[in-house]
């Protein structure tokens, strides 16, 4: 298979999480795409089949290196970009394994911006035993989280934990054990845990612990953001219709996601983000 690397939601030629991308015309086995998405190794590696003739229709499946993942939004700005490349600018659809979705590519002067379409967004409180488990995990304590937002349970085409946290120097601090989050999330049935500050009503920094999927952390998390989005409206937060997340600054790879959304609870989002080829 011919793999292609790119980061997305980069800022110019640093920062972004790496993806793997693998455009193909027929549907390999799932233990092939497993292989090769353990071989490349980064977090997701998204299997992009052609529907038709078009090149506009394609079915989509993402793999992390233990794990396929129903949803993951880098890999889909970093296929946003490959399709941009391989078949010009405009809009693609894409099946996933829940959802139809779509994606759309740009170029810029600095290289490809994709902007995907979330599946639909919904959210609930934290149970007692995933709050607990969580805070145990990150070494955390109720008195660190920040009161303006509880913590949830969020879901935008994957199942996250977002924890709210008051203090910059906490989320800089974040450090867990791979196998006890590992264990963590899978008991939960989570893709990931997503721990922010809040900076502005419209700007947040996150970090995301991504252990269900055998990495330590993502340096930009593209599903997570579009189903963070999708609770800040169920909690009529003042988003103003568009909000960043930096995310990837404690690991020395500065990320940008821009997401944009209307006041209709439950509908997609729009995640956007700047890409860049690795060589």
């Amino acid at each position: 298979m011919d793999v292609q690397r790119i980061a997305a939601f980069s800022q110019g030629s640093q920062g972004g999480n790496p993806a793997g991308v693998v455009l193909l015309e027929e549907e390999p086995n799932a233990a092939d795409m497993a292989r090769v998405a353990a071989e490349v190794g980064y977090s997701e590696t998204a299997f992009a089949v052609a529907q038709d003739d078009t090149g506009k229709n394609w079915r989509v499946r993402y793999f992390s290196p233990e794990s396929e993942v129903p949803f993951c939004g880098h890999a889909t700005i970093a296929l946003g970009a490959a399709l941009g490349l391989h078949s010009g600018a405009g809009q693609y659809v894409l099946t996933l394994n829940n959802a139809s979705i779509t994606v759309d590519a740009a170029q810029s002067a600095t290289g490809m911006v994709a902007t995907l379409s979330s599946p639909p967004t919904r959210s609930q409180m934290i149970s007692e035993a995933e709050l607990q488990d969580a805070l145990a995990l990150f070494n955390l304590s109720a008195d660190d989280l920040d009161p303006q937002l509880a913590p949830a349970r969020i879901h935008g085409g994957a199942d996250h934990l977002v924890l709210p946290l008051k203090a910059r120097s906490k989320l800089a601090a974040m450090a867990y054990d791979l196998d006890a989050g590992r264990a963590m999330m899978r008991k939960h049935d989570l893709v990931t845990v997503m721990l922010l500050v809040i900076e502005t009503n419209q700007t947040f920094v996150a970090r995301n612990a991504f252990a269900s999927g055998g990495v330590l952390e993502d340096p930009a998390t593209g599903a997570a953001a579009a189903a963070f989005a999708g609770y800040l409206r169920d909690q009529d937060w003042a988003h103003g219709g568009k909000f960043t997340i930096r995310q990837g600054e404690d690991m020395g790879s500065p990320s940008l996601i821009t997401v944009t959304l209307d006041n209709n609870k439950g509908a997609p989002v729009q995640v956007s983000g700047s890409t860049r080829p690795i060589t």
